[in-house]
């Protein structure tokens, strides 16, 4: 086992992709940034978020659910 693995990586503010659309009643899918690459989270939002939509990790559930909101535009 490596030194670092998922128990490293605080997913608190970090920028995602939605791959998978996220409705109000379910769970989506994010790519997040980790450890140099990208990696698949379940994310669930209180609103329902577009494929393609870039994300803001506010809080998660489990070391693979993240809850996420739309980033806003620049």
């Amino acid at each position: 086992m490596s030194a670092r693995d998922d128990t490293d990586f605080d997913p608190i503010g970090a920028i995602g992709r939605v791959t998978v659309s996220i409705p109000s009643d379910g769970p989506g899918e994010v790519l997040l940034p980790v450890r140099g690459g990208t990696e698949a989270f379940a994310a669930w939002s209180p609103e329902p978020i577009a494929r393609h939509t870039q994300v803001v990790v506010v809080d998660h559930t489990s070391a693979r659910s993240v809850i996420v909101a739309p980033l806003p535009a620049a």
